[in-house]
């Protein structure tokens, strides 16, 4: 058997899309693989998002205390599933990931992660065309398009020692990444659909990294 944790974020997203957005595409995901037979677990709904502190409506726990949790989850889930995967949907959650699973699979539990982000530019990495362009296909109910304002489009290798200097206000006061304003329905059913083939192919494959667990 195996189970599916959707792994998300509490944290800003600018003022056109809302604090969950992270855990409601991991859920989405997790869902949308559950036709295959697993069983999915409710959301974590709280990341690793120090670097997102700084604006109203973001909760963190913390790389450390993530990784512990996931390790407990892994450890009860693996009482009565043969396989674990977390589908995490925020990227400041890989570093716990990265110590998480691999001590799992080190204890002998045949837990692996993926990744439901979907960014194909440097440029759009949070709240930008790509995020919303998902959020319009799957919640459009979620999305207020009308106060979606561009934010920072620099490639993010450029803007990593501002972040890790001063978190995402240092480089966008409105916590945006990317240009929402150009988001469609029609590019996030596009997205999603390249999103939901790539999860379908690593899950077949089954490749955990030896060093991550991440699915290959």
């Amino acid at each position: 058997m195996l189970a599916v944790l959707p792994l998300g974020a509490t944290e800003q997203h600018g003022a056109h899309l809302p604090t969950e957005t992270d855990t409601l595409l991991a859920a989405a995901t997790a869902r949308a693989v559950a036709g295959r037979g697993p069983t999915v677990l409710p959301a974590l709904a709280y990341g690793a998002s120090g670097e997102h502190q700084s604006f109203p409506g973001t909760v963190s726990i913390g790389t450390e205390a993530l990784a512990t949790a996931v390790v407990e989850l892994g450890r009860s889930v693996s009482t009565w599933a043969d396989r674990l995967v977390v589908i995490n949907g925020h990227g400041g959650n890989v570093d716990a990931l990265r110590l998480a699973i691999p001590r799992l699979r080190r204890e002998g539990r045949d837990a692996a992660w993926l990744s439901c982000r979907t960014a194909e530019d440097p440029s759009d990495t949070h709240a930008g065309h790509a995020e919303t362009s998902l959020m319009l296909h799957l919640y459009p109910e979620r999305v207020r398009p009308e106060l979606a304002v561009p934010g920072c489009t620099r490639p993010l290798p450029e803007l990593l020692p501002a972040l890790r200097e001063g978190g995402v206000a240092a480089v966008s006061p409105g916590g945006i990444l990317g240009d929402p304003t150009t988001a469609t329905e029609a590019e996030g059913r596009r997205l999603w659909e390249a999103l939901l083939a790539d999860a379908d192919e690593r899950l077949d494959r089954w490749s955990p990294g030896e060093r991550d667990g991440m699915l290959r």
